[in-house]
């Protein structure tokens, strides 16, 4: 297979890279050996302030935390979850799952408890690290999800941590009374571990080729599932995001980390890649468009990865000329289609470059990318990053190679290729042939080795960066007592990319408005995930043998939008 791609590298990016055999908390070892005391990371407070890690401080405390993990009976292979927004305790216990051997499980904490629980069981994990306001989520399905360790911290935490009152962890804000674990004997507060145990690294000897991750994904069924990483697969990636940048300044730069680091999106290009380079890292719990531009005026980031609804906020924001932009780069988009005009106002705002590329969790997490000073092509994903390759491939079959400009599928085989899915060995069999992975994504490649996502065969729906699987929707709307069939579908939207829309056939005799469904929803499924629109329909479109059509309802919709 010619790779027709290298000569459309740019100057400096290598075709091959030389991996080392090290855990990914190597890099965090070695830049607080070489740059002790440059900046980790950096939290903005609400009031102008801010706490700040060094990469020393950063490291002990992952070493405290991972010494906490092995006294409270982790073991290697373990299963360890976070439920942690971006915050310096979500690097900490990070890098401290990882030293203690075990492999990081990171939830999104707009899970619902269905949804947590779950991922919970479906994993194994017995301990997680939590955010105070989730506790009361969390303890509540401590039985059931098997949980024996809970660790909480509390957001306003400042750093060094110190012993905080039990009585005070956080409000609740529907119940107005405050959260307390006093009286939970299997939880902890983690400002009084990393007071109290050593900073010494952990007696834990982990490989290159054991397991650091399950990132979660629908895959091509929709079923959520665990994508098994291993260290040398993140080192890879994280080699690979580096590489494509050969300007790239070792403690030079600084990363504005707004993409959540629980998604493997965020946590390679924010998290991995700023420890690689010993470089600090702004954290910001959500997307607030003030707070970032603040963030962006007084810190002065130089990379931004984000999703094209964050570039489109900034696009729009009405006083967007009150703050200083100039200092950001480089910025690669993904998850969802960048348009032209996105693009083209970004630079201008910023001066920074902006180029779309392509990743998924089975890989994680990038596999192509558009140059960022070289040639780039609007409306592809770019080009296979180095030792990447890609071909496309026939949708029956999946073996016969597709000519130039002819869709098929896309499948790739690299370094950061994922190891299976856990415990699924029928859908690891069909995502893994003959060493190639193949993603469900409908593709095509041009002369010069650019390639353009065309459809996805899998019927995932991106909203906003997230990944929604259809099923997970469709199986909430049927336990709603008065829905007979539903199905759930995604359509374009000019902020998100696609939101979400549910058809509904009611029960005989039933009557149902929109409002009911949507809110019946909000209660069982992330923020994210809840239909924004709601179709009641006498029948849905199926075929001979009672299959939901819903490519027709999908084609409709694009119809009514023309």
């Amino acid at each position: 297979m010619e790779k027709v791609w290298l000569k459309n590298y740019e100057p400096g990016v290598p075709h091959n890279i030389t991996y080392p055999r090290i855990p990914l908390h190597g890099f965090l070892e070695e830049a607080a050996a070489k740059y002790p005391e440059t900046t980790a990371t950096i939290f903005p407070g609400r009031f102008g302030d801010d706490t700040r890690l060094s990469y020393r401080q950063l490291n002990e405390l992952s070493n405290r935390l991972a010494n906490a993990f092995l006294d409270m009976g982790v073991a290697k292979g373990d299963r360890v979850a976070l439920l942690l927004p971006n915050c310096p305790q979500f690097v900490i216990a990070y890098y401290a799952a990882l030293k203690a051997g075990a492999t990081v499980v990171a939830s999104n904490p707009l899970y619902s408890p269905r949804e947590l629980e779950f991922q919970l069981k479906d994993a194994g994990a017995q301990t997680i690290v939590v955010l105070s306001v989730f506790y009361r989520k969390v303890a509540e399905l401590r039985e059931r999800a098997g949980l024996k360790n809970i660790i909480v911290t509390s957001i306003k935490e400042h750093l060094p941590f110190v012993s905080r009152t039990l009585f005070t962890l956080a409000r609740d804000k529907k119940e107005g009374h405050r959260v307390s674990i006093a009286g939970d004997r299997y939880a902890r507060l983690l400002s009084g571990i990393l007071a109290r145990y050593p900073a010494q690294p952990p007696p834990v000897k982990v490989e290159a080729d054991d397991v650091a991750l399950f990132q979660y994904t629908g895959g091509t069924t929709g079923t959520p599932k665990a994508a098994v990483a291993t260290h040398f697969n993140l080192v890879a990636n994280t080699l690979q995001l580096k590489a494509w940048r050969p300007d790239m300044k070792v403690a030079g730069e600084i990363t504005l980390g707004v993409m959540p680091m629980f998604h493997v999106y965020g946590m390679l290009t924010v998290l991995s890649l700023s420890v690689c380079v010993a470089s600090p890292m702004v954290l910001l719990p959500r997307f607030e468009i003030e707070h970032v531009l603040k963030a962006i005026d007084k810190y002065h980031p130089t990379v931004f990865p984000g999703v094209p609804t964050m570039y489109v906020a900034i696009n729009n924001y009405p006083g967007v000329g009150k703050y200083n932009l100039r200092s950001i780069r480089a910025c690669i988009s993904g998850a969802a289609p960048l348009p032209l005009e996105v693009q083209q106002r970004f630079e201008e705002l910023t001066g920074a470059r902006l180029s779309e590329g392509y990743g998924l969790s089975e890989a994680p997490t990038a596999t192509h990318c558009n140059p960022l000073h070289g040639l780039r092509k609007t409306g592809t994903i770019g080009l296979p990053m180095p030792d990447v390759e890609a071909k496309i491939v026939d949708l029956e079959s999946g073996e016969k190679e597709m000519p130039t400009g002819e869709p098929g599928e896309l499948v790739i085989r690299g370094p950061q290729v994922m190891k299976g899915y856990w415990n699924r060995p029928e859908e690891t069999a069909r995502a893994l042939r003959g060493g190639w992975l193949y993603t469900g994504d409908i593709a095509k490649v041009d002369q010069d080795g650019f390639f353009s996502i065309v459809d996805r065969k899998k019927e995932m729906i991106i909203a906003g960066g997230y990944n929604i699987y259809p099923r997970e929707i469709e199986e909430v709307l049927y336990e709603h007592p008065k829905v007979k069939e539903a199905v759930a579908i995604g359509i374009r939207d000019p902020y998100r990319g696609e939101t979400v829309k549910g058809f509904i056939v009611l029960k005989e005799g039933e009557t149902a408005t929109e409002e009911e469904i949507i809110s019946f929803c909000q209660a069982n499924l992330a923020r994210y995930k809840v239909p924004r629109f709601i179709e009641f329909r006498k029948e849905l479109p199926k075929t001979v043998v009672g299959k939901v059509l819903r490519r027709v309802l999908i084609e409709e919709e694009r119809a009514k939008q023309k």
